[in-house]
């Protein structure tokens, strides 16, 4: 764990680097959001496997303003439905405190802990899940001289009616998207895909935008009752791939 200085805080983070390599060039950075469970060890593995892959990635503890990674997590798996929705109940109000506005100057100073490194590489690359996903897009959004990928996987609340959705800053960017959207989602149902879709290509970005058929909101957790292997492993799968042919 390292510590990210914000405005309002030293937020924990996870730093994960590929294990075989000590010294030498600056590798590409990837900055990864959380989802709303928490910086536990299922994040922590997920950002270790994107790391092997030849990149530094930092996962900041983006509910930091509420307390620790540990006391803003589950204290073991959410295995079952009632566990997970049991956990959500506190889940809500941490989610409701970080409003956009928050968001934004931690993103630019998560932004600025990974770029200014000296084993990171610019462009970067973002990628984040459930609400995450909502952070990585803003991050795309407002930093475009430094974002050239960003991916979002089971998001909610991407392009809604909200005069802040996410959606509303794509003019700005310049990064290359993959979405992999979770199936009969009410966080993103169809329509908000459409409208994702929709928001992409008028802004002329190149992008896959997919729902993964049969699967739950949160389908990569394996630590929860929705976990879906084979969607985990295609979405790994499309994250590389656009990591791989815009960062390097």
């Amino acid at each position: 764990m390292v510590e990210v200085r914000t405005p309002d805080g030293t937020p924990e983070a996870w730093l994960s680097r590929p294990g075989d390599v000590d010294g030498g060039a600056p590798l590409p950075g990837v900055l990864f959001f959380m989802d709303a469970i928490g910086l536990r060890p299922r994040i922590i593995e997920m950002a270790d496997r994107i790391a092997s892959w030849g990149y530094v990635v930092l996962a900041p503890n983006v509910f930091y303003r509420s307390g620790t990674a540990a006391e803003t997590s589950p204290d073991g798996p959410l295995d079952s439905n009632e566990k997970r929705a049991d956990f959500f109940t506190g889940v809500r109000p941490r989610m409701a405190t970080l409003t956009t506005k928050l968001a934004v100057a931690d993103i630019a100073a998560y932004v600025d802990a990974l770029v200014s490194r000296a084993d990171v590489a610019v462009p970067i690359g973002v990628v984040g899940y459930c609400m995450g996903a909502r952070l990585a897009v803003r991050a795309a959004c407002a930093h475009p001289d430094v974002v050239a990928a960003c991916g979002g996987f089971h998001g909610g609340g991407l392009a809604s009616d909200a005069a802040d959705s996410p959606h509303l800053g794509l003019p700005a960017a310049r990064a290359e998207f993959v979405f992999g959207h979770a199936d009969n989602d009410a966080s993103m149902d169809v329509e908000a895909v459409a409208r994702l879709d929709e928001g992409l290509h008028n802004a002329g970005l190149t992008a896959m935008n997919e729902i993964y058929d049969g699967t739950a909101h949160g389908y990569t957790m394996s630590d929860t009752a929705v976990y879906d292997e084979a969607a985990t492993e295609r979405h790994f799968a499309a994250l590389r791939d656009l990591f791989d042919r815009t960062l390097r």
